[in-house]
């Protein structure tokens, strides 16, 4: 059986970069991505079933009276974020370590779920400011949206205590290696054969 790996962190603090890099330069770690359901159009090049399951706000109501999300929030009005139990226990069985790229209270109701069998990673900006910054060079949203943006992340600053660690992504590459090291520790990959 796989193992659980949550990342969590405030929209702009890096986590999907992060979690990405893993992804690719580390097969040695097996990581599988949760892919998360979402009542959200796609944006941009975005894929049903490989960046999000895209379902309408019914859809994913219906769902949720099924009791078929392991953890799901209604982050703004109308729009659904969730992950569905069927897909992360398909890639446990086949014995992938599962990756969460999560927001603050999903993390926190997967590590519950999991336990032991999960590390949870709340990802942080070094500031507020650094974030603004970053937002606004992303250019994906309206000044209003990232306003908005901002005060959700400072408000889910305040959860990072709930996480088993704590990573400040200040250099990416830092961070990267950081991230790396966390993941070797709670998987205990051995360099030789890429085996736990």
């Amino acid at each position: 059986m796989g193992r659980i790996l949550i990342f969590s962190a405030p929209s702009g603090s890096g986590k999907s970069t992060i979690v990405n890099y893993l992804m690719k330069e580390h097969p040695e770690f097996r990581l599988a991505f949760s892919v998360s359901a979402t009542s959200r159009p796609p944006r941009g090049k975005e894929q049903d079933g490989v960046d999000y399951y895209f379902l309408t706000p019914d859809e994913f109501r219906r769902h949720i009276e099924q009791d078929d999300f392991l953890e799901y929030e209604e982050v703004y009005e109308g729009r659904f974020y969730g992950t569905l139990k069927s897909q992360v226990e398909e890639k446990l069985a086949a014995g992938m370590n599962v990756v969460f790229d999560v927001d603050v209270k999903g993390g926190i109701n997967i590590k519950k779920y999991y336990g032991d069998d999960a590390m949870s990673v709340f990802i942080q900006p070094p500031s507020v400011a650094v974030l603004r910054e970053r937002l606004i060079a992303r250019n994906t949203d309206e000044m209003a949206q990232i306003e908005q943006r901002l005060a959700k992340a400072e408000y889910e600053m305040t959860f990072a205590s709930q996480f088993d660690r704590i990573l400040i992504n200040d250099d990416l590459d830092v961070a990267k290696q950081e991230a790396v090291a966390l993941l070797n520790e709670f998987l205990q990959v051995s360099p030789q054969t890429g085996r736990t």
